[in-house]
């Protein structure tokens, strides 16, 4: 997941500050004492990097995962781009002109935009991207980051038509958007994935044309793909086609899908990688002291949150006070300082604190085990049950990961020893854990946000409707999302903050989810690599990477 800049209210861009882009070289804290030298990769211009599991989907409209993304931002192109100053960026919109109350914008595609396969890329395949993950039986996840245009929520919850959508193909290089509101970090969403073009032609000759590499994959990225093995690699090449061709220097991209941090760490080391850690892959948390005492770890701060989802419509979660007892009754700084390891910053609210400075102190104190168990002892009592000991055994799913793994492991004992309540540990590999999160199909999730653009509401919307793409908690709350639809309308900077800082007190106090920790990227990368860019989001762009 993460994306955009909001180029109209100063106060959005003083925040992007804190959320600047960052090219990665010797200068600006690239590893210059990496094992890996990789040979002569400058004659070679090949870059091997670590995806860890098989991408939920290749699909623009349907992916909805960091995987996913750290593939399609390499392959595919929207209107605009994050740019190396983390700053949105005309990209296959030559031009873009905004109508006076901000609500109408108008993109002129770029005569030299093509698709892989040579065919030109026109507004058109944007108005057909945009509307078929609004179409509601195509079942995007993400398509409620398309309810800023007019009309689009209508479309989506099937009470209004998807010709009704105000995404218009004016003519092949015109595309006319309206908004139902005026949205100042507009132009950043647009360089987020599901905003991203689909070739219309291909899609509906094929319906499948994202599930393999071969003639129906076609992008208008600066790479294209060439081979794709399933749950084992992913291989890039340039895309002769692109409109900015020459900015390419890399000659091919190997992605490999091992999920094993130890083998990604060897593999480094060895050679056989060019780039491990995050955020396409992951490093040992054991590794990380040596790393960062030999110079060769990277760690950036993201705006990101670990947290674990409760499914507050299965028993005893549909209890605020047992969700109040479970978040209360973790020890955050234990799980940072002896299982992440890579500066990660305990979380006791869900924005992380790039965008709400006091969140860095949150809504409740960590590790608050006297609190929990009055909480705990509240919701027994509502539940008609003596003690802990007549709750059934909590389930805590996870995907199959070194590090979720633990830190399930710890927040297992801390619920048996603070609270008395047996948890049961559930782990599947990613596809079947996200499916089973987005059909209910849990009590406890561990997930993580990783911000699509530089705004508050982008992790506060996510739970605005019961229903929502990546809900998954069964939550809802009216005076929540009141505020959250009122702030869009709020032309007033400060107001429109206060109002999204009501709304997270809200979020705190019903607790659907538990906060565990902010993000950081940790990472080595070879010595020669220059220019991969990481933004404060915590997404990695290669367009300008090569070997020196």
């Amino acid at each position: 997941m993460k994306k955009r800049l909001s180029i109209l209210f100063s106060l959005l861009l003083v925040m992007s500050l804190f959320l600047a882009a960052c090219g990665f070289n010797k200068e600006s804290g690239g590893s210059e004492n990496a094992s890996s030298d990789g040979g002569d990769k400058k004659k070679e211009q090949e870059l091997r990097v670590n995806i860890k599991t098989e991408p939920f989907s290749l699909n623009p409209g349907l992916a909805n995962d960091s995987t996913s993304s750290n593939v399609l931002l390499q392959t595919f192109e929207g209107l605009t781009r994050i740019g190396k100053d983390g700053k949105p960026e005309n990209a296959m919109a030559k031009d873009v002109k905004v109508s006076d109350d901000q609500t109408k914008y108008t993109f002129t595609i770029r005569d030299d935009a093509k698709w892989s396969n040579g065919d030109p890329v026109t507004a058109k395949d944007f108005e057909y991207a945009w509307k078929w993950a609004l179409d509601p039986k195509n079942e995007s996840q993400y398509a409620y980051q398309l309810y800023y245009v007019k009309n689009a929520q209508a479309a989506n919850e099937g009470k209004g038509s998807l010709d009704d959508v105000a995404v218009k193909a004016k003519d092949d290089k015109t595309l006319e958007v309206t908004l139902e509101n005026p949205t100042p970090y507009f132009l950043e969403l647009t360089a987020f994935y599901t905003y991203f073009p689909v070739n219309t032609k291909i899609a509906e000759s094929n319906e499948k044309w994202y599930t393999n590499a071969g003639e129906n994959y076609t992008s208008n990225g600066p790479f294209k793909l060439k081979t794709w093995k399933h749950n084992d690699k992913i291989e890039l090449v340039p895309n002769e086609n692109y409109w900015d061709k020459d900015a390419v220097k890399l000659k091919k991209v190997e992605m490999y899908m091992i999920n094993d941090n130890n083998t990604e760490l060897s593999m480094f080391k060895n050679g056989e990688l060019d780039w491990a850690g995050m955020p396409t892959g992951q490093l040992p948390a054991d590794a990380l002291p040596e790393l960062k005492k030999d110079g060769s770890l990277n760690i950036q701060e993201i705006a990101g949150t670990y947290w674990y989802k409760f499914n507050t419509e299965q028993k005893p979660l549909d209890n605020v006070n047992i969700r109040k007892a479970l978040a209360y009754a973790i020890d955050r700084k234990g799980i940072t300082e002896q299982i992440t390891k890579d500066g990660s910053v305990p979380a006791m609210a869900a924005v992380p604190p790039t965008m709400f400075e006091d969140n860095k102190k949150g809504y409740f104190k960590d590790n608050d085990v006297k609190k929990a168990k009055e909480y705990l002892e509240k919701g027994l009592k509502e539940m008609g049950l003596k003690d802990a000991s007549e709750l059934p055994a909590i389930k805590v799913s996870y995907n199959t990961d070194e590090k979720h793994a633990k830190i399930a492991q710890a927040v297992q004992d801390m619920w048996k020893k603070n609270l008395g309540i047996k948890v049961q540990l559930d782990n599947s590999e990613w596809a079947v854990y996200i499916e089973k999160l987005h059909q209910g199909d849990y009590q406890v999730g561990r997930m993580g946000w990783l911000g699509d653009f530089n705004d508050p509401i982008n992790f506060l919307e996510l739970f605005r409707d019961k229903k929502g793409g990546n809900n998954d908690t069964n939550w809802e709350n009216p005076e929540y999302k009141k505020l959250l639809i009122d702030s869009q309308k709020e032309t007033d900077p400060k107001k429109r903050l206060e109002m999204l800082k009501k709304a997270e007190g809200i979020f705190m106090d019903e607790m659907p989810v538990a906060p565990i920790y902010f993000y950081t990227n940790a990472w080595v990368q070879n010595k020669q690599l220059k220019d991969v860019v990481m933004s404060g989001l915590g997404d990695i762009q290669i367009k300008w990477a090569h070997f020196e």
